[in-house]
Formats: C-alpha cells, sequence, structure tokens
C-alpha cells in the first residue's frame, strides 16, 4: 500500500452506498436486510444497501420493478437535510487533511494530499487515516483510490468498494487499466461504450494501442485524445479546489409521482406544500437561497410542462416558495386535467449570507423564516416526521 508521495498524490474518496448508510445509522436492526431510500408507489430508488444490490436492485431503479426483483426490500424515506449535514461534515474533514479539496457530489470528492505527507504520512497512511476518522464520526465507511490522475484514483476507488483502499503507483497503471472493458474508463456512457465494442476496441488496452489518429478518426478528436490519456492514465492531475458545501448546480429540486393519477387540486397542492418544505429544508441545510422557484406537472400522458416565477429577492422559506408553486399551478387552468407528477424547483441560488431581505413595515419580529429554523432543529433532533405542516398531518409522506 506504500506508494511515493510525489507520484500518487491524490486521492478519490467515497462513501460506500451513501444514502443508505446514512439512513440505516438509526436503524441497526436493518443493516442485514435490503434496504432501499426513495420513494414508495411509482417513485424510484435514491439509493440500496449492499444487500439490497445482491438483488439486481440500484439507483434510479422504478419501485414497482425493486418489488419484483426483492419483494420483501425495506424502503426507508429520504432526509435530505441530514444528507447534506453529512456531507458538509464530511467534507470538513477532507480539509483538516489538505485545503485541495474538489467535491463532485455529496458522497465523493478528490483531494490532493501531496503538502500533507510529512505531516500524516504516505497517501495510503493518510487514506486509512480518513476512512478511520468518518466511521468513528460518521459511523458510515468509505473507499480510497489512492493514484497520479484522478481517472485511476477513481476506478481504484471503485475496485476498494466497499470499506477498502488500493493504491496505484505508476509501475502498476497499464496492469490496472488494460484488462478493463472500456465501458469502466472514467466518463466512458453507455453510447461511447457501445460505439467503441462496434470498432472492436472491446479493452482499455484495445484503445491503448490504437494509434491516436486512428481512434481520433474513429471517435473524433477531441474525444479521441481524451480516450487515449485516459487509457494510459495521463489524464487530469490537478485539482480545482472548491470551497463550503459542495454545490452540484445553481438549483435545488424534489419531484413526486402521485400514486394514482389525479386532478384534484386539494392533494396536489398539498404534494406542492411537501415538496416545499423539503426544497427549502435542503437549501437550509446548504446555506443556500434562490429566487427563481420552478413548477413542473407532468400529465398522464407523459407530457411535461415547467413555469418559473422569478421573485424581487432570494429565500429559503417553506411558505414562500409554496405560494409562488401554487400560484404558477393555478394560473394553468388546469381543473380537469388528470396529473402524473408535480414538481418544485429552485433556481439561481446564492450563498444565504449574501440575501439582505427588504424590512417590511408591521412584519413581526419572529415569522416564517424562524419558524422554518426551528422546525429543522426539531427534525434532526426528533426526525423528518417530528414536525410537519398542518395540512400534512395524517398524510402518508411519498417521496420522490
Amino acid at each position: 500500500m506504500t506508494a511515493d508521495p510525489i507520484v500518487t498524490p491524490l486521492l478519490h474518496v467515497d462513501m460506500d452506498a451513501f444514502y443508505a448508510s446514512v439512513a440505516l445509522r438509526e436503524r441497526p436492526d436493518l443493516v442485514d436486510q435490503p434496504v432501499v431510500v426513495g420513494g414508495s408507489g411509482r417513485g424510484v430508488v435514491l439509493a440500496a444497501n449492499y444487500v439490497a444490490r445482491r438483488y439486481g436492485v440500484r439507483s434510479a431503479l422504478p419501485m414497482t420493478r425493486v418489488r419484483r426483483l426483492c419483494p420483501h426490500v425495506v424502503v426507508i424515506e429520504p432526509d435530505y437535510a441530514t444528507f447534506t449535514s453529512v456531507s458538509a461534515s464530511v467534507m470538513e474533514t477532507f480539509r483538516e487533511v489538505t485545503p485541495l479539496v474538489e467535491a463532485i457530489s455529496l458522497d465523493e470528492a478528490f483531494l490532493d494530499v501531496r503538502g500533507s505527507t510529512r505531516r500524516l504520512g504516505t497517501p495510503g497512511e493518510i487514506a486509512e487515516r480518513l476512512r478511520s476518522t468518518i466511521h468513528d464520526e460518521q459511523g458510515i465507511t468509505c473507499s480510497v483510490g489512492v493514484a497520479a490522475s484522478v481517472s485511476v484514483a477513481k476506478l481504484a476507488s471503485r475496485r476498494a468498494k466497499p470499506d477498502g483502499v488500493i493504491v496505484v503507483p505508476p509501475s502498476r497503471v497499464t496492469s490496472f487499466l488494460h484488462p478493463l472493458d472500456v465501458g469502466e474508463l472514467y466518463g466512458v456512457g453507455e453510447k461511447t461504450q457501445a460505439l467503441l465494442h462496434r470498432f472492436g476496441l472491446m479493452t482499455v488496452g484495445d484503445v491503448a494501442h490504437t494509434p491516436l489518429r486512428t481512434l481520433q478518426r474513429a471517435v473524433g478528436v477531441h474525444l479521441g485524445r481524451e480516450l487515449h490519456h485516459l487509457a494510459w492514465g495521463t489524464d487530469r492531475g490537478e485539482l480545482t479546489p472548491r470551497s463550503g458545501p459542495y454545490e452540484p448546480d445553481r438549483s435545488m429540486g424534489a419531484d413526486e409521482t402521485f400514486a394514482r393519477d389525479t386532478d384534484d387540486r386539494e392533494v396536489i397542492v398539498r404534494e406542492l406544500l411537501r415538496l416545499s418544505a423539503r426544497v427549502a429544508g435542503r437549501m437550509r441545510a446548504a446555506g443556500v437561497a434562490g429566487r427563481t422557484i420552478t413548477l413542473k406537472v407532468r400529465f398522464a400522458d407523459f407530457t411535461t410542462i415547467t413555469r418559473s416565477r422569478t421573485q424581487t429577492e432570494a429565500t429559503d422559506v417553506t411558505v414562500e416558495v409554496h405560494r409562488a408553486v401554487t400560484r404558477l399551478y393555478d394560473a394553468l387552468g388546469l381543473q380537469r386535467a388528470r396529473l402524473r407528477l408535480v414538481g418544485v424547483r429552485v433556481e439561481g441560488l446564492v450563498p444565504r449570507a449574501t440575501v439582505h431581505r427588504q424590512l417590511v413595515l408591521g412584519e413581526p419580529d419572529h415569522g416564517w423564516s424562524d419558524a422554518d429554523r426551528a422546525v429543522d432543529l426539531a427534525t434532526r433532533r426528533f426526525g423528518s416526521s417530528a414536525v410537519r405542516p398542518a395540512s400534512l398531518v395524517g398524510v402518508r409522506a411519498r417521496n420522490g
């Protein structure tokens, strides 16, 4: 496992079944059972634990398919506020090791540790230290790949799963990469894999030993050059550090597929409230607010439309988000149209600390924003169902 810190400075740290692992921290009785996090009814899987994966269950599968594959699966409601909080804590653990952290999702990041080896040991030793710290502090496990380039580190962490470390020094890069199917390469999707297979390039070694110009004639100049570097492990070796919590894009949103198509305004508006609360809660946990609020509706025939409203001030307040999407829904005039799905999204996110709300004459000292934060405190301590709007009390929670 020992490696020269100069030649293998990059770590890719990936949480193992992150959403499922976080959800199971409070349910140790379910650890040995197949568990998925996601929506019930016609929803989809957000994450599956390793027991469920043995049945062929994986992320993005429709729940109806999951129940056919594994009838005794346990479905847990996603708690996005907790996921975001755990992610933020993990990222802070990374930054205690090195300031050079490039987060690429809530549950994974690249670290450049070349400046930390004198203090903390070799990259392999730092990887083990991180695994131990995250397990002790967060109660979840992670896998770490160590290499000289981003793509090799990523592939190594995948091979280390679950709960392991793999170090790939330069002398082992070709023996590690070349036997793999081309679809294993970082960033190569199904379409590119199928295209390469069509040209008889089945393994990474096949790609590596194809002359660059020949490869570029087959797949294009840019893609050919990129594949050539990936196949030899000579892709990017420098990171783009980001400070603060991971922000996947400039928006946050949530959808819900109804158990049955509906045109009942009361049901639809109530679901919009639940989605607004979820999205606003995630925004507050991430410390952001947004001005543009978007409604998505999908009809029974799968036709989908969106409508947006941009507010004068950015918000992270549940009531304000819900009020905006309800007005957007009413403006559509869909009294008789049956809906299959609704969604809420807030865009144009900015750090909450930069938002200065305009004071309103006669506004109470404590308003909906304070109420939201009181709810956040209660749900962090007692669970996501501890406090909810009155119109949602007694309504079975569903998740998209």
